[in-house]
């Protein structure tokens, strides 16, 4: 059973023990962490009976709790799956180090050379709902960036976050590395959640993932500084020069691949030109996946027996299989809509016109903009990060999926020889 707030460390304790850890992965070398990272892959195809068997009690809970189709799909484990956390540990140690990388040293007119040094942030705190490959995914980045992690997953997740941790400790230990480097809060207990959110004296970054409730809920407790996207509410334009073989293409893999994830399309804009012939080829497409189509006025004038779509259509993040419609009567238009409706995550352009591609990909505000490709690449993996630890849909201090880089900042270091700023007189 999951345990209670009464039975285990405080979390206050446990991040400081984390902070602990982490001055001491300030020392380890790219060698000694990648030799790590690779025995936590290792460890988690070993005891891949072990966290199935956890997952199991998990899925089987969520399922007689009634859990949306969507949340259980986030939440299943399976070899499939644990191989590409493994392989995404593996990834991870195969980049390049960040943590002491110099860049833009110059000397200075005083005879200084100043340069930047690449260093960790710290402690990283992880709130974070159902998806159990988290855990290793967070532990992996954090860990290959110099940072320690806290983690506090989501009830639904508990046993599953348990056994891959479980992994993830064998290996720390079997390198020498603190195992507080990668901690798992052992308790469903909601406070947990609200005192981490006060430990700024522990913890340099609150990253939550999960729904917008959730995040709005840390956004607003916090006291420490918050990386967040609320959702992601993905368009697909579908300009009058676009090649409709290939609209369709990036309509099904953004749509029905997989829906439950936040680069899933939400919404289909199609340019006014291109409508009568699109529309009713995207409509036979999605009914045989089984999607629910909803228009405005425009849409359902092509597509008789299409629900109305409101507003609240227009900004919604289904995660399932259905998805919103709409006609535009020119690329500013369809980016006026991304504008009123869209979450800054990730947008698309269907279009052989490069200017137009060029000026949606300026105009639009948003964390992955994507020319001819689909909505589906909005990840860190694909985007040549390895595994990522979330994406954020503010600019400070991230824009977009975050990887290594960004799990690091930046310290001014000065190289001298006797130089200082006012005469010294002896």
């Amino acid at each position: 059973m999951p345990k209670t707030a009464t039975d285990v460390p405080s979390v206050s304790s446990l991040a400081a023990d984390c902070e602990a850890a982490a001055r001491a992965l300030s020392t380890l070398s790219t060698e000694q962490k990648n030799r790590a990272l690779r025995g936590m892959a290792d460890a988690l195809d070993a005891q891949e009976e072990a966290i199935l068997a956890a997952n199991e009690k998990d899925v089987r809970a969520a399922r007689d709790e009634g859990l949306s189709a969507a949340m259980i799909d986030r939440l299943v484990l399976n070899p499939d799956r644990i191989a590409k956390m493994a392989g995404a540990l593996r990834d991870v140690a195969s980049f390049a180090d960040p943590v002491g990388e110099m860049s833009g040293t110059t000397r200075r007119p005083s005879g200084i050379e100043v340069g930047r040094m690449r260093v960790p942030l710290g402690v990283i705190g992880m709130i974070y709902e159902a998806r159990p490959n988290v855990t290793a995914d967070a532990a992996g980045l954090c860990f290959k960036a110099g940072n320690a992690v806290l983690l506090r997953g989501g009830s639904n997740a508990f046993h599953s976050n348990q056994a891959i941790a479980a992994a993830l400790h064998d290996a720390l230990a079997a390198e020498g590395v603190p195992p507080a480097a990668v901690t798992l809060v052992p308790t469903t207990d909601r406070a947990a959640v609200q005192e981490m959110l006060t430990l700024n004296q522990h913890i340099d970054l609150i990253i939550p993932r999960g729904g917008e409730g959730l995040i709005r809920f840390v956004d607003e407790t916090s006291r420490i500084p918050v990386i967040k996207h609320y959702k992601g509410v993905c368009h697909l334009y579908v300009d009058q020069h676009a090649d409709l073989e290939i609209a369709e293409d990036l309509l099904l893999d953004g749509k029905v691949s997989r829906p439950s994830v936040c680069n899933a399309l939400e919404t289909l804009l199609v340019h006014e030109e291109v409508a009568e012939d699109f529309l009713p080829r995207a409509k036979g497409l999605l009914d045989e996946a089984g999607v629910e189509l909803r228009g405005d006025e425009r849409t359902r004038g092509h597509l008789p027996g299409v629900a109305e779509a409101t507003a609240d259509d227009y900004a919604a993040e289904y995660l399932d299989l259905t998805l919103a419609a709409r006609v535009v009567g020119s690329p500013d238009a369809a980016m006026e809509h991304i504008t009123e409706y869209g979450s800054n995550h990730t947008e698309v352009i269907v279009s052989d016109d490069l200017p137009t591609a060029r000026r949606f990909v300026r105009s639009v505000d948003a964390s992955v903009v994507l020319v001819n490709a689909s909505s589906r690449f909005s990840d860190g993996g694909e985007l040549g990060l390895g595994a990522e630890i979330g994406i954020s849909t503010t600019k400070l201090h991230a824009y977009g999926p975050m990887g290594l880089d960004a799990l690091t900042t930046e310290k001014f270091v000065v190289y001298g020889q006797g130089e200082t700023r006012h005469p010294v007189e002896k």
